[in-house]
């Protein structure tokens, strides 16, 4: 089979123990890049790192260069779509066929400005070829082939309802009706624009780059979105989804010989005569030698009319960049804006001049890289202040450079960032993919870039010799005019960014028209197309919209679905898969051990770990002995039950202010490197959670466990420097900092208000589930909707009575940090864990008791006043809605059956998948169900309707109840929901979740009952389930975010209870 295939290279990158194959389909001209991750390799040299621990997911994936020419979203569009039906399996949509019941771990896709990415991760073997199959298929052989211009719809094999489903197409139901526009992509970008944070950075990289495809928008203007036709669309799938001008991609433990056998199936089909790879060749922006501007407008609110957006931003590069100077380049980004005392974001935000800083800083994976800088809500007459204060604060860093503090902090977060290779639950084959894409698509190697030990060999040396290495990058790409030839990157590190010319002022100025006007343009635009339209092109259009519709509600026949490769029960593992967990309480002697199975190849045995406590009674340390490739990873929690609720909002800022301000003998600036020199990195995060009831039974909604994390990692040696740090910031954070206070407010204030346009749908489920639970509450008072007031009145007691605020700070701190509030998490290896025991100790012994006076408990559930159970809408400057409603599908005391996490999930992917998305034209539409407190919601995103939306979710409980659902389709959603369960973790997250776990008093005894129910799950849970449902619809209750004109107009006709309360945001 490998004689189909021309080797071209060969390459082992050690850091990760990886071995690469780079072939040629010697017929198609297909590129494929083969991974392999085995035991040999894993054996094979001293630097193998985490990525061969824990890592049995096999990734496949398939990328094409797709330079879009216009704002069409042609790319975007193009990759919804062949993700609905292909030759082989001719189904509407295989995909989500495959969400319901597979073991994927991975499955989406990616439209980049130049690029489209079609990646998978399992992992089962027999599940990751059944998820090859179809995306091969789909790639390149989709629907869309043929495109019959005397009708809309075309028949037999060739389908344009698709793209009008996914892009766009006319609606209209009713000749006296207005025109208009539907389609998931259009209404998707619709919500996309609505964010003034997503306008900015469209702005920038079309400011940028005026002359080549980035200059246009890959994923649709929605004013651009119907000018693109099918012929087009067409087209440019025949152009650009050839193997040729493909990059094939295997990671994994699976044979080879396997991978090459299966590609050559597809590829050998294909003859790499008929492609034109170079027509899709990335051309390079020229770079400018003198700075220009560019002007912008954004949706503000009245309140917002007055706050300007300013950001400075610059190309970087012309010519490609040696690993050396890329990573270079990234800890330059580090040193300038990698955290809040790095020196441009310090200035910056210690300015005064805006609310919170924007552009992001270094963007490096498209063909050029960019650096982008500045802030938003500036006053119209500080906006000039704001680009000199960057230009200003760069060319300081040009002529005086770094302190050695910060180089050695910025280069040490780097280096451990690219030892530890911590993905999380993100497949850590497909973050190497994506490294490897980002050069290969341009026709370089794709493993050159994958090894860090030269490169950051050759960096040390430079540092370690004296030369300016960052000092003369920021001169010669940020700073100065023009781009010199001959000057080596290392003597002008800081000069590179001083010398570049090519460099645009950005201005975003606040319209409060802005979203009426771009509705009115929209809706002259359709009067215009109606009124040019005879009677017969109206019909036409009713008639299309009439049959699009009965094609999407349509079932794909029974033949069709049985196309779909599918697992069946008998391939999965019954037992769940634990986490080893070690508790100490008081003494060694007192563990309690939890026996272990095995998570792929590792063994999880619990190992008995002894950690001393002897002079601290009532400390309790968990401990999880997890591989960790010499990393500790350190939880060290305080008890925040005995906070007053009337201060549980404080706690956002009081954890900000714990790493921000400076604390001991150290300022801000000083921590922070200390913190980057010693360690892997420490944040804040707080953990809430309700206690279980045994046997399933919901439990009292007001049982809630509450802790304030900070968590850490370091490798194994310098555990003690990171439990010194962690004790120095809980004991002696500088919480009288009043400058900084309001600078995180600020920032807080303008995160959420962008953030609730941009993710509505998480406000409005927040907002659901504070209505009935103690935790929901909690969640509402300190992140959600409730939270913006509060930070307004924060911001002017910190502003106006600086000292009533501290007071309140300084009090949180007396109540919970004290030794008794104590709880500490350990996640490593065994010899990790063993090797932190005495630091363990000696920090316990370092943090003090309670003093005297300190309230210790505070009864949250009986201070709490839930938020009241009505229909509310909350209306924020956007073109699209988050439509929420729900209520308590359970009530304490009731028994949750483990197969309705089966139910639920059927439900996100059937039929609110069909109805909100698929025919109501929205991005999402999903449910939440919360076997914990009973609590369950709909939730839609990006959702172009409103009331018939809902309509939609108060017809799912009949749709349940009468359901009829097949046996093979039952078996793929028990299917899909284990593969939920058994999802990837890395350590920390393991060793976080099986935290939680024990607190909250979930055992595996109960995980394990879950799983059986899940397992025998039937289709009397679906009729019980719809039962609840229908109970459930008089008494649930919406939540919307919104535009203004969508709420009134939804509140027409209604009236008492079931009229939206409307608040503007």
């Amino acid at each position: 089979m490998q004689s189909a295939y021309e080797l071209l290279s060969e390459d082992f990158i050690k850091e990760y123990g990886a071995r690469t194959a780079l072939y040629r389909h010697r017929k198609s001209g297909a590129e494929v890049l083969s991974v392999q991750i085995d035991d040999d390799n894993k054996n094979s040299g001293a630097e193998v790192l985490s990525v061969q621990i824990d890592d049995d997911n096999k990734v496949f994936g398939v990328t094409f260069r797709t330079p879009p020419e216009d704002s069409t979203g042609v790319p975007h569009i193009l990759e919804h779509s062949v993700l609905c039906g292909s030759r082989k399996f001719p189904v509407k949509e295989p995909f989500v066929d495959l969400l319901k019941g597979s073991l994927q771990t991975f499955l989406n896709a990616f439209t980049y400005p130049d690029r489209t990415c079609y990646p998978v991760a399992s992992q089962n073997t027999k599940d990751f070829y059944n998820l090859i199959n179809v995306y091969l298929d789909a790639d390149f052989y989709n629907l869309i082939n043929v495109y019959l211009d005397a009708v809309l719809f075309p028949r037999a094999v060739s389908d344009p309802m698709v793209m009008q489903q996914e892009g766009w197409h006319y609606e209209l139901e009713n000749a006296s009706e207005p025109l208009s526009y539907k389609g998931v992509v259009f209404n998707e970008m619709k919500g996309v624009y609505s964010s003034p944070d997503s306008l900015h950075g469209r702005a920038c990289q079309q400011a940028l780059f005026p002359d080549n495809t980035y200059g246009v928008d890959s994923g649709g203007d929605p004013s651009a979105i119907p000018d693109l036709t099918f012929d087009y669309f067409k087209n440019f799938h025949r152009r650009f989804y050839h193997p040729a001008n493909s990059r094939i991609y295997f990671y994994g433990d699976d044979p080879v010989p396997k991978r090459l056998e299966l590609l050559d199936e597809y590829l050998s089909e294909f003859d790499r005569a008929d492609a034109d790879p170079a027509a899709s060749t990335i051309q390079w922006q020229k770079m400018r030698q003198e700075p220009w501007s560019y002007t912008e407008t954004f949706p503000a609110s009245e309140e917002a009319s007055k706050q300007h957006m300013l950001s400075v931003n610059w190309l970087l590069n012309d010519t490609p960049m040696s690993p050396k100077e890329k990573l270079a380049l990234n800890i330059l980004d580090d040193l300038l804006v990698g955290n809040s005392a790095a020196t441009l974001q310090k200035a910056l935000t210690d300015s005064g001049l805006g609310s919170s800083v924007i552009g992001g800083g270094l963007s490096d994976e498209l063909l050029q890289a960019t650096f982008s800088i500045g802030l938003k809500g500036v006053a119209p007459e500080k906006v000039s202040d704001v680009e000199t204060l960057i230009l200003d604060t760069l060319k300081k860093c040009a002529e005086e450079g770094f302190e050695d503090t910060a180089i050695a902090a910025s280069l040490n977060s780097a280096e451990f960032e690219l030892r530890e290779f911590n993905t999380g639950s993100f497949p850590r084959g497909l973050s190497l993919m994506l490294g490897a894409v980002a050069n290969w698509v341009y026709d370089r190697s794709p493993t050159s870039e994958l090894h860090f030990e030269a490169p950051l060999a050759e960096l040390k040396a430079d540092i370690a010799n004296g030369e300016p290495v960052f000092q003369n990058l920021v001169k010669k790409l940020l700073v100065e005019n023009g781009h010199r030839q001959g000057v080596p990157v290392f003597q002008n590190l800081v000069k590179k960014l001083h010398e570049n010319g090519h460099r645009v002022t950005v201005e975003m100025k606040p319209d409060t028209k802005y979203e009426a006007e771009t509705e009115e343009s929209e809706r002259s635009r359709l009067e215009k197309v109606k009124a040019s339209m005879t009677q017969q092109d109206i019909d036409e259009v009713i008639a299309a919209t009439e049959k699009l519709k009965a094609a999407q509600a349509a079932e794909d026949a029974p033949e069709a679905k049985a196309t779909i490769p599918a697992l069946s029960i008998g391939d999965l593992d019954r037992n769940i898969k634990k986490i080893p967990i070690a508790v100490d309480e008081d003494a060694p002697e007192a563990k309690a051990s939890i026996p272990a199975l095995s998570i792929g190849d590792l063994d999880r045995n619990i190992k008995k770990i002894p950690i001393a406590v002897d002079e601290v009674s009532g400390v309790k340390v968990v401990t999880h002995a997890i591989p960790s490739s010499g990393i500790l990873y350190a939880d060290v929690g305080v008890d925040i039950t005995g906070v007053p609720l009337s201060e549980y909002p404080l706690l956002g800022l009081f954890s900000r202010m714990l790493l921000e301000t400076g604390a001991g003998s150290m300022d801000r600036v000083e921590l922070t490197r200390h913190i980057g020199t010693q360690t892997g990195g420490v944040y804040c995060t707080s953990l809430t959670g309700t206690k279980m009831g045994g046997g399933g039974v919901i439990a009292s909604s007001d049982d809630v466990v509450g802790y304030l994390f900070l968590r850490g990692k370091a490798v194994s040696a310098k555990t003690p420097e990171l439990l010194d740090i962690v004790r120095t910031v809980v004991t002696e954070a500088r919480l009288d900092s009043q400058q900084r206070a309001i600078e995180i407010l600020k920032e807080t204030k303008a995160r959420l208000d962008a953030s609730i346009v941009g993710s509505g749908h998480s406000y409005a489920s927040m907002r659901i589930e504070s209505r009935y639970t103690l935790e929901g509450y909690l969640n509402e008072i300190s992140g959600g909707i409730s939270s913006v007031e509060t930070v307004k009145s924060v911001l002017k007691m910190a502003e106006d009575d600086w000292p009533a605020l501290l007071a309140r700070l300084e009090k949180i701190r007396a109540s919970i940090v004290t030794r008794n509030n104590l709880l500490i998490n350990l996640t490593g290896d065994q010899e990790v864990l063993d090797a932190a025991a005495p630091a363990i100790s000696n920090f316990i012994n370092s943090i003090p008791g309670a003093g005297e006076g300190v309230v210790s408990h505070s009864n949250w559930a009986a201070e709490a006043n839930l938020i009241p159970a009505r229909n509310e809408g909350f209306a924020v400057q956007t073109q699209v809605n988050y439509v929420g409603k729900g209520g308590r599908l359970f009530q304490p005391g009731e028994v949750v059956p483990g197969s309705f996490q089966v139910v639920s999930r059927y439900l996100r992917t059937g039929y609110l998948w069909d109805n909100v998305r698929v025919m109501g034209g929205a991005y999402g539409g999903f449910c939440n169900f919360n076997p914990m407190t009973g609590l369950f919601s709909f939730l839609s995103y990006r959702d172009p309707n409103l009331a018939k939306t809902l309509d939609i979710y108060d017809g799912c409980a009949d749709y349940l109840t009468s359901l009829h659902l097949p046996a093979d389709e039952l078996q793929m959603s028990v299917i899909g929901a284990v593969g939920d369960m058994d999802s990837p973790q890395s350590a920390d997250q393991k060793g976080f979740m099986s935290l939680k776990r024990h607190l909250i008093g979930m055992s595996d005894e109960d995980r394990q009952r879950i799983r059986d129910e899940v397992l025998a799950t039937s289709t009397d849970d679906f009729k019980a389930f719809g039962d609840r449902l229908k109970a459930l619809n008089s008494s649930a209750r919406s939540a919307v975010v919104g535009s203004k004109a969508a709420l009134e107009a939804a509140n027409q006709g209604r009236e008492g209870d079931d009229a939206f309360h409307v608040h503007d945001i």
